[in-house]
């Protein structure tokens, strides 16, 4: 099964997540002065209908999706996924200006959509240059779902993909740890061209 990584698949696409965190941290600090990590991603292959179980042992409740559409030969969409909690902890974090509220307001979400779109152009520029193909991206968009209904959302996608790369990682600042996701849709086409090009990983 196309799920089923082999052990050289897990390191190499383990390695390219990697890198693109790297560039990711590197401007995340920049933007909020602060020095920002992202731990070694743990990366698996999923069904987009088998999505739930692992989804709910990372999130539940509220969460606070960033959400791109990415287009050329490789296309599908990528979502930046946090639990509102961690979402609102880690936008304070970043701005160094206040205690956490409650609630999202305006600049929560600039910052928010910030980040969302440094990771996930980060990652999915390292797959266009692992691929030597040119990746377009959409405006990113924000919104607080249940996550239900963002898993929902994902199952009746209009473009019909097949699979989706889940990606956990954990965002360290200020001596404090939010946990986040990434999942990144793709047909079984974009998916096998991927795993095509982690193999010049190996």
């Amino acid at each position: 099964m196309i799920t089923d990584l082999t052990a050289q698949q897990q390191d190499s696409l383990t390695e390219l997540v990697n890198i693109a965190f790297g560039r990711a941290a590197a401007a995340l600090s920049e933007l909020s002065g602060h020095r920002v990590l992202l731990s070694v991603p743990r990366v698996g292959i999923h069904s987009i209908n088998q999505l739930e179980v692992p989804l709910r042992e990372i999130s539940h409740g509220d969460v606070v999706s960033v959400h791109q559409v990415f287009t050329g030969p490789v296309a599908g969409s990528a979502i930046l996924m946090l639990n509102l909690e961690g979402a609102l902890a880690l936008s304070a974090l970043l701005t160094d200006d206040r205690v956490p509220l409650d609630r999202l307001d305006a600049s929560d979400r600039e910052v928010l959509i910030e980040v969302g779109n440094i990771i996930l152009n980060a990652c999915l520029g390292t797959f266009g240059n692992l691929l030597q193909v040119h990746i377009s991206f959409s405006v990113p968009r924000m919104q607080l779902i249940a996550l239900e209904g963002l898993l929902k959302s994902m199952v009746v996608d209009q473009l019909k993909m097949g699979y989706a790369l889940l990606v956990a990682t954990d965002f360290t600042l200020q001596d404090s740890t939010v946990s986040g996701c990434l999942v990144i849709i793709l047909s079984v086409a974009s998916l096998e061209k991927l795993l095509e090009g982690v193999k010049l990983l190996g």
